[in-house]
């Protein structure tokens, strides 16, 4: 059995944090994947959906400008986008990441890793040999999340796409049915129906329901720009596949048929078969494999002083940019931990992860974006803050979105906490907005006064500028 300070499940973009930051703490670390090194974003999400969608946003803000628009001619290369797409994702290599965790010092098993005890770890390999592992301190768990499929009759046998499917095609479908309104459902109906694809999104709930309400009603006007159809309010009843089509019969009584349907209802954690039941917790309890893991803000799984859940693993916050933000509090806080350092749970800066509560931000990149941090209106007031006011303003009026396109069509919302001065979040739909996210969540992690904003002022002409007009619809 070999020993290690701390053995990390899963080399994604949140397992590489932790194992990178445990290693800068002094601590010999053991990281260990089943698929590519790099995970999730690197791959199948983040950079090949991105890679997707943006040749498709460059031409059309191309075409909303005089001048440019002139100059374009034809439409999008689909064959160049996938290429490009295959660029950014190393065609599937993780050569150059393998690469980096030796620069780093860390070493790599693959291999699917089973928890075989307390801080044990037991790898097997591609040609099933087994390996066992001992961790001295910790055991951090981040696999994950995989694409939840929803309980419809036929859907399984459709052999329907999830997103990984959708960013890795060679081609685009000539139909293509996307269940599911979400960020990843929108984020596909963007790409697919830029490349000509006859696009048809359902979505029961509507589109981006976690937004602001105008957020999901602007996108799916871009959406129908882009020749997309959008049907909400209905729900698919059964799914087949017979020959080249698959048929989706909705509780309205309509079919919708296509080449390929995609799911994008949700998202299930990457538990299942890992050995959590083989863990003793402090209380006698016991955990189960497939769940969501329940973590304090050091991302320490409660009942344990050495099993460390991180990223969208625990389900607090299933973003990317958040995994890597735990990731860097575990981290750090292991390394503190075994050099014998007290931390007081939430109340050591870096080394709890405060910000997964109320400052998240997020970029969708629809038709148009959508970026937001913090709080909804909706979200503040079911959140008990008695005394909130929402400020909103037409992005189309600032003097900067003149700029980037000749007709401007977008919105935005700041949503304040009248008690203490402060914004609780911001929330911008339009061409090019999310560049203006990060500002948004310096406000609402610092929670500036509203009364020092005005002395932050945004240069001119840029699309900042709508700081100060909202700053100023709020003063009335």
């Amino acid at each position: 059995m070999e020993n290690y300070d701390v053995i990390v499940i899963g080399a994604g973009s949140t397992g590489e944090n932790v194992a990178d930051r445990a290693k800068a703490g002094g601590l010999s670390v053991v990281i260990m994947e089943s698929e590519l090194v790099g995970g999730e974003c690197s791959y199948w999400a983040c950079m090949p959906s991105k890679a997707l969608l943006r040749s498709g946003t460059a031409l059309r803000a191309a075409r909303r400008v005089g001048g440019s628009r002139e100059a374009v001619s034809g439409e999008l290369d689909v064959a160049a986008v996938f290429a490009r797409r295959d660029s950014t994702v190393h065609d599937w290599s993780d050569a150059s990441q393998v690469k980096w965790l030796d620069s780093v010092g860390v070493d790599l098993v693959r291999g699917e890793a089973r928890i075989a005890g307390d801080r044990e770890v037991t790898v097997v390999g591609a040609d099933g040999t087994e390996e066992n592992y001992r961790a001295r301190h910790a055991v951090a768990v981040c696999t994950g999340s995989a694409a939840l499929l929803p309980d419809i009759p036929g859907l399984r046998e459709a052999k329907p796409w999830t997103s990984r499917e959708a960013v890795s095609a060679k081609v685009a479908p000539d139909r293509l049915a996307i269940l599911g309104g979400g960020v990843v459902g929108v984020e596909m109906a963007t790409a697919y129906a830029g490349f000509g694809t006859e696009v048809t999104l359902i979505a029961r709930s509507g589109l981006l329901s976690k937004e602001e309400p105008f957020a999901g009603e602007l996108v799916a006007t871009g959406l129908e720009g882009l020749g997309a159809t959008v049907l909400t309010g209905v729900s698919p009843t059964a799914v087949a596949r017979t020959g080249a089509d698959v048929v989706i019969e909705l509780d309205d009584g309509t079919n919708i048929t296509a080449d390929e349907v995609l799911v994008a209802t949700g998202r299930v954690p990457r538990t299942e078969g890992l050995g959590l039941e083989r863990v003793t917790l402090n209380d006698g309890g016991t955990l189960r494999d497939g769940d969501w893991r329940d973590v304090d803000d050091t991302m320490l799984v409660r009942g344990s002083d050495w099993l460390y859940a991180v990223g969208d693993v625990n389900h607090r916050v299933l973003l990317t940019h958040q995994g890597k933000y735990q990731a860097r509090a575990a981290g750090d806080v292991i390394a503190a931990r075994a050099n014998g350092r007290h931390v007081d749970d939430g109340a050591w800066g870096r080394h709890a992860a405060t910000a997964d509560h109320e400052a998240v931000p997020q970029v969708t990149f629809s038709e148009p974006e959508v970026a937001s941090v913090g709080l909804t209106e909706a979200a503040a007031r079911k959140a008990g803050y008695d005394n909130i006011r929402a400020v909103d303003y037409n992005l189309g009026w600032v003097a900067g979105a003149s700029l980037h396109a000749e007709k401007y069509r977008g919105r935005a919302r700041m949503v304040v906490d009248e008690n203490r001065g402060v914004v609780l979040g911001a929330t911008f739909v339009g061409q090019d907005v999310a560049e203006l996210v990060h500002a948004a969540t310096v406000a609402v992690v610092a929670e500036v006064p509203i009364s020092r904003l005005w002395h932050a002022v945004p240069a001119y002409p840029t699309m900042n500028e709508v700081w100060l007009r909202l700053l100023e619809a709020y003063r009335g």
